[in-house]
């Protein structure tokens, strides 16, 4: 039976560690403070960026939440972001994915100062990710790391398929594995024969947003086993992830839960990485 790995247990650990950097950061008159673009109504969206907001809150930080409506211009957008690009109080700007689709995502994100880009999805964060020269690395795979280091879960040489390959978790989790010297395969809809490329895998990373997609019986025995995925299934009483928890359960050695699992690493790696910018580029306000 295999062993939990607890991200809500290891993010309270964390948080408690970044709540001591932001008091001593504000006894030098600098509050570490992220500026959230939310646009439109999603609710998932909509839950997502209240979470954020009250964990920055939660440990001293000062937390904007910017909301346009739906039918919001690409420039009304972009202007906003060039404005908090320049305002020397903020410190982390993210902008919650998906964004309406009238709008260029991409050029939206690539307009966020590198600086400031401490969700890590910006073309120039994950280009610096790939020529490991980065500042911030994407939330969810920062936190996949950091989960699998903090419980002394050895990456290095070991072989790690990642199924999906979207741009804020399945590519940046692909690029950081590798910097920390796995041998990686990257899997997606057109990969054939899946399962066997997946018994393969020392570590599983899944990350493909179908519920309960891949199969206990694909884990090979002592694999470790982590769930990026979280469904909602029509008649279910719970949340599911990507992989038949229950059966990859009996196999491997190591599985995150849905929920508590990769959720929480998420939102304290954004914590994390808005106080790391507070750090490296904070002015003190003049009193």
């Amino acid at each position: 039976m295999a062993q939990i790995l607890d991200g809500k247990a290891l993010s309270k650990q964390i948080r408690a560690e970044i709540q001591k950097d932001v008091e001593i950061l504000i006894s030098k008159g600098i509050t570490p403070r992220l500026s959230v673009i939310l646009i439109g109504n999603d609710p998932a969206s909509v839950t997502y960026t209240n979470m954020k907001k009250k964990a920055c809150e939660r440990i001293g930080m000062i937390s904007d939440l910017i909301v346009f409506p739906e039918n919001a211009t690409q420039e009304e957008v972009e202007n906003k972001i060039e404005e908090l690009n320049k305002d020397i109080s903020v410190h982390g700007i993210m902008v919650q994915h998906p964004v309406p689709k009238h709008l260029d995502e991409l050029s939206i994100l690539s307009k966020v100062d590198i600086k400031k880009d401490v969700d890590g999805i910006s073309s120039h964060s994950l280009g610096n990710l790939c020529l490991d020269t980065q500042d911030y690395v994407s939330c969810t795979p920062f936190g996949i790391i950091t989960m699998l280091e903090k419980y002394g879960i050895e990456i290095q040489g070991k072989r790690a398929v990642v199924v999906g390959r979207s741009i804020i978790l399945g590519k940046p989790v692909a690029l950081y594995l590798l910097q920390k010297n796995a041998t990686v395969t990257i899997c997606h809809s057109k990969t054939k024969d899946l399962p066997s490329i997946v018994k393969e895998a020392d570590i599983v990373v899944a990350a493909i947003g179908k519920p309960e997609f891949i199969k206990g019986e694909w884990i090979k025995k002592g694999a470790v086993v982590v769930d990026a995925g979280y469904n909602k299934v029509p008649g279910r009483d719970k949340d599911v992830g990507d992989v038949e928890f229950e059966e990859a359960e009996k196999v491997a050695s190591w599985i995150t839960p849905v929920p508590g699992g990769v959720g929480p690493m998420t939102i304290t790696m954004l914590l994390y990485q808005t106080v790391l910018g507070a750090k490296k580029y904070g002015t003190a306000r003049i009193h």
